[in-house]
Parts: structure tokens; C-alpha cells; sequence
């Protein structure tokens, strides 16, 4: 007997059930099959909310993965843009593979994307991740999934550790790689060669996920990781009881109309009474309060379980798994981030003071002096004069990029290097400038990677610079080395070398490119020294511990 839900469509059977997909191929150059929208744990919801995620039970039951599941509760993505479903019953994967006519018993490799959002926004739907496997031409498994964010997946405080309350997101991405390994041969997948990559704060968690290796998954979850923009020492990672962090819960508890006086049992036992809608209102108004500083809130912590110790001790001590790595930043990674009416000169040395304030009067003085002030240093790099921009907003949206993305992310490359000089390691950095305001932005390289139709269809020169990135990352994806495999859309670009800390190199994708601000198109991809930004890299290097206290 046929399927209740449609025969013609792709099936699986998994432990849970049988997943009946679809056939994507709108504005693909080839089709893919989609299965949405998969529960890969129970729903996070009523008395399971705040609580570590359950794996899904054993069923015979059929699911119709023909769409995406809900949207994890947290700030809306884009205001004024589309809005999504948004429900706590969020914990879903998404499976695309090759459409064949006949699966044979070799298993492809797989892909595992992890989206960003800052850990309070974002959604799997964010990364066109079947574009991005048709337009490689390829054959792998590429997976994509929700998370819980903002408060009910990044709660930190004294009363959530003894909860157990604490990186529950990263707790969520940890179950979905164990699906992963238990679910993906079904799907054609070889739970042996999976690689995970993802942007901004789906990269931050993959550092977590990288230098968390005391030996407790074996086999191991994943054997290559790919880090756009982020890194395990981006920003602050702070103990769970750090005072901003038991401020920030204190903020939460107000909102919700909880007593602050209770215990952490009865704490916990009110929250998860609360209606959805008042966690999410509570947690976007914590959010906002503190966003303006950039010491956001409801952010993964130093817990003694998924993270260990500070990021900087376990690189120090060697935990942490020898995989291929390639990682990479982009030269305005401050840009989206920054007020662009910051004018005086006393805004810029206020913003790192009070961001990170551990820096030493010192410190101060030595950012302010690696960043030559506009206003009174003739030659400073950082003079902008747009319409609608302050004095200072080149000099800060630029240094804060360096401190929280490009510091950290060239730091990961450099740690893996010289600890292992034979581990492939290949450092990028991203140059198009996709406006005049905010340059060469965080997150953009995501839509070219994944040759989003609005990238494609362009210009020639832009949807080449598509398919050359894309073609490296399915290349390292497939066999871990971003050159190996030539492939049809970008044949002849040229070689990535590894990244070697004595000599270090970069490749930069989109150098010199400006055709979307009305200038040249520059070049797709070429090899430099690694010089960008390194003596600014170098100094944040030596405050990494200042943000991890």
C-alpha cells in the first residue's frame, strides 16, 4: 500500500517514522530533495522548557516534511521584512540531497550548517542551503536546523547553572549532531565524514563544539569544520556567574514578574509557567536594553560541560579536536553593528571602556593610538565624510570588527597552525563592498556562498564570485581540501594554500570589489600575505583573557 501522503514524493524511514519530502527546484540549476521541518528531539516545551533537550522516541508514524518547521522565539530577524511562525516546538533539521535514480551504497559526504543571529535571532531559513548544494554540483548531504535562542537558549546566572539551564542551545546543536550520526546513513550520508560550518554566531558555536574534545563523542560528531566570522574567542565568554550576566537575568525576571527572592526550583517552576508570549516579549526588552553597549545579552558561558574552561585555556591545554579548518572574516565586520553618528573622539575610547571593563587605562590609551583618531591625526585611515555619518564611525565600527571577528578569527587559524603544522588550515578574507556606508559587512559572504538568485542574477562578475566561493567551500566540504575538487563552476581558480603560521597567507574573495557601489568588479579570488589588520590582530590577541572574565 502507497503512502497516506503522496507516492510520487521522496521517502525515508527513519527510527521515527518515515519522512516524505519534496523535489525543490525553483531557480535551482539542478534539483534537490528536501525533507523539512524533521523533529530531532522532543518539543522543548511546558516543563521540558529551560531544560536540557530529549532525543525523539521510536515511531512508525509518517511526517510530511514538505515545510519548515517554526521559528525559534527571538527578536525578529529583519524588521519590516516577512515574518515566520514562530514556536517553541522549534528543535527541527532539514535534509537536502542530489536527486538519483538509483542510491547506491556509497555514502557522501555531509554538511552540517549552523545559523547565526547573534544567539537571540535567526532560523535555518536564513542560509539557502539547497541552492547552496545544487549550485556546487556536488554530491553530498547538506543539513540545516533550529536552535533555541535568546533566554530559553542562552540563560546564564547562578540559579540556571543549578538548574542545569545554562548553553541550552549549544545542548541543542550537540543532539542534533548525535541525529545526525544516527540518522544520515538513511538519507544516503556518511556519519564519518561530516563537516560543520556556519556564520557569525553558528561559527562562534562551532569553535565551542571544536575545543570541547575531552573524548566523550566517540565516534566522533564531526571531521571538519568550516568558521565564517567567528570564532570560540569572539567577543566575551564570560563564567555563568559573571556580574553582567546575574544582572542580565535579574532584567529577565523583572520582565517576566517574577519574584527575584525565590529559589532556583521555584525560580525555574514560574518561568516555565509563563506564557510563551511573555518569555519572548521579556527577553527581546532585555535584549534591547543592553544591545546599544554590545554586551548582549543570553550568550553561551564558561559552564564546566559544553564549555569547559575559558576558550583561551583550552586552547593552551590542547582540547581541542585536530580537524581540517578553514575560517575567514570580513574587512567590515563593525560595520552593521556601530552607530554611525559616533562624532567625538572621547565616544571611541568610552565605547571600549565600557565594553570591556577590564582594559587598563593603558589599554585604553593603546587602542586609541592603534587607531588614529580622524579628527586629530591628519593622515588617519578612518576619515568618512557620507552623508548621515559621525566623525568617528569609520575609526569604531572598524576596531570593534577587529576586536570581536577578525582578531579572533585569524587567532583560531594561528593556534591550530603552530600547534599542528600538518593540520590543513585555510584563512579568507572577504573584501566586497556591498554599500558605501557599511563596506565589505558581516554576513554578506552568506548569500553569495549559497548563490542566492538576488546575488546571481546581478551581473556575470557577481555570479562568478559566487560560484568561486562556493566551489571552494563544496571542494573542502567533500574532501577537506578547498582545491581537490575542481568541479565545472570554477575550474580554474586559483590554489588556496594552507595557512602556516610562520608565513601565513590568506585568499581574499571580492578584492577590490566595488561594482555594487558603481565601481570595478575587482578580482574573485586571489592570494595574499597575511598581512591585513595583523599588528591590530596581534594586540587583541594579548586582551582575549580580559573578555573571557
Amino acid at each position: 500500500m502507497g503512502s497516506t501522503i503522496q507516492d510520487a514524493r521522496p521517502s525515508v524511514k527513519l527510527t521515527q517514522g518515515t519522512v516524505i519530502g519534496t523535489v525543490v527546484s525553483d531557480s535551482l540549476p539542478r534539483p534537490v530533495e528536501a525533507f523539512k521541518g524533521i523533529p530531532y528531539a522532543l518539543p522543548p516545551t511546558g516543563d521540558r522548557r529551560f531544560r536540557a533537550p530529549v532525543k525523539v522516541e521510536p515511531s512508525t508514524k509518517e511526517i510530511d516534511a514538505s515545510k519548515w518547521g517554526p521559528v525559534a522565539p527571538g527578536k525578529q530577524l529583519f524588521p519590516g521584512g516577512p515574518t515566520f511562525e514562530y514556536s517553541e516546538d522549534c528543535l527541527t533539521a532539514n535534509v537536502f540531497r542530489p536527486v538519483s535514480s538509483s542510491r547506491d551504497e556509497t555514502l557522501l559526504p555531509v554538511a552540517v550548517y549552523i545559523h547565526g543571529g547573534a544567539f537571540n535571532r535567526g532560523t535555518a531559513m536564513m542560509h539557502n542551503t539547497a541552492s547552496f548544494l545544487a549550485n556546487s554540483g556536488q554530491a553530498f548531504i547538506a543539513v540545516s536546523f533550529n536552535y533555541r535562542i535568546g533566554a530559553l537558549g542562552f540563560l546564564p546566572s547562578t540559579k540556571s547553572f543549578e538548574e542545569g539551564s545554562v548553553n541550552l542551545g549549544l545542548k541543542d546543536q550537540i543532539i542534533l549532531l548525535e541525529w545526525v550520526r544516527d540518522n544520515i546513513t538513511a538519507f544516503g550520508g556518511d556519519p564519518n565524514n561530516v563537516t560543520l560550518f556556519g556564520i557569525s554566531a553558528g561559527a562562534h558555536s562551532i569553535g565551542h563544539i571544536l575545543i570541547n574534545d575531552e573524548g566523550q563523542y566517540n565516534p566522533p560528531l564531526f571531521h571538519k569544520v568550516i568558521l565564517e566570522s567567528g570564532a570560540p574567542t569572539s567577543r566575551a565568554v564570560r563564567p555563568y556567574s559573571a556580574p553582567i550576566h546575574e544582572a542580565q537575568f535579574a532584567d529577565f525576571l523583572t520582565e517576566t514578574g517574577c519574584p527575584p527572592n525565590l529559589s532556583a526550583a521555584e525560580t525555574f517552576a514560574y518561568l516555565r509557567a509563563a506564557p510563551t508570549e511573555v518569555v519572548q516579549k521579556a527577553q527581546i526588552a532585555v535584549f534591547d536594553k543592553y544591545n546599544p553597549s554590545l554586551r548582549w545579552a543570553f550568550q553561551p558561558v564558561v559552564d564546566g560541560d559544553i564549555i569547559p574552561r575559558p576558550p583561551m585555556e583550552s586552547w593552551r591545554l590542547n582540547k581541542w579536536r585536530k580537524v581540517p579548518i578553514m575560517t575567514g572574516f570580513n574587512r567590515n565586520e563593525g560595520s552593521i553593528y556601530i552607530s554611525k553618528k559616533v562624532s567625538a573622539s572621547d565616544e571611541f575610547t568610552s565605547f571600549f571602556a565600557d565594553l570591556l571593563p577590564l582594559l587598563s587605562k593603558e589599554d585604553v590609551e593603546t587602542i586609541d593610538k592603534l587607531y588614529p583618531d580622524p579628527l586629530t591625526i591628519p593622515t588617519s585611515p578612518y576619515k568618512e565624510s557620507l552623508d548621515g555619518t559621525g566623525a568617528q564611525y569609520r575609526r569604531l565600527e572598524i576596531a570593534y570588527g577587529q576586536y570581536a571577528y577578525v582578531a579572533p578569527v585569524r587567532q583560531t587559524a594561528d593556534l591550530a597552525s603552530r600547534a599542528d603544522p600538518e593540520l590543513p588550515v585555510y584563512l579568507y578574507q572577504w573584501g566586497l563592498e556591498s554599500s558605501l556606508l557599511d563596506r565589505a559587512r558581516h554576513g554578506e559572504n552568506m548569500y553569495y556562498e549559497a548563490c542566492e538568485p538576488a546575488k546571481t542574477k546581478i551581473s556575470p562578475t557577481q555570479k562568478e564570485l559566487c560560484l568561486t566561493l562556493n566551489a571552494y567551500l563544496a571542494s573542502f566540504i567533500v574532501t577537506g581540501d578547498p582545491n581537490a575538487v575542481r568541479g565545472e563552476s570554477a575550474p580554474e581558480r586559483p590554489v588556496w594554500e594552507r595557512y602556516v603560521a610562520e608565513e601565513p597567507k590568506a585568499l581574499v574573495f571580492a578584492e577590490e570589489n566595488k561594482e555594487l557601489i558603481g565601481g570595478e568588479a575587482g578580482v574573485p579570488a586571489r592570494l595574499h600575505d597575511d598581512t591585513w589588520a595583523r599588528k591590530e590582530s596581534e594586540f587583541w590577541w594579548t586582551k582575549v583573557d580580559v573578555s573571557q572574565q
